[in-house]
């Protein structure tokens, strides 16, 4: 099993990922070989947040010319992390969060 730092790589950070983030739904470019189920694990993991719903998207990597030579930037996974925006319970009695801190202080 791979650790959370392995699956989920880093925030994507757009016009429409932040207008996303007022219903509680935070975009990351994610492993390409992850799952659904191995995606809100880790979310759940490293930002200690109750995921509701996974949404993920192959994403082809965009051709770019210099001069007359062509070149491609790498494919990747994208995922549309959705979380419950009230703070709950966990199993062992921890308080889960509502947001995700990294991104409160961004916008």
């Amino acid at each position: 099993m791979k650790a959370p730092q392995d699956i989920i790589l880093k925030p994507v950070i757009t016009e429409r990922s932040v207008d996303d983030m007022a219903g509680s739904k935070y975009t990351f470019r994610v492993a390409k070989d992850a799952n659904k189920i191995e995606i809100a694990q880790a979310a759940e993991a490293l930002f200690n947040v109750q995921v509701l719903k996974v949404n993920t998207v192959n994403c082809t990597g965009h051709t770019k010319r210099m001069g007359r030579f062509e070149g491609k930037r790498p494919d990747y996974k994208k995922a549309v992390i959705t979380i419950s925006p009230d703070p709950t319970p966990d199993q062992d009695g921890k308080k889960r969060k509502g947001t995700i801190e990294f991104f409160d202080g961004m916008f």
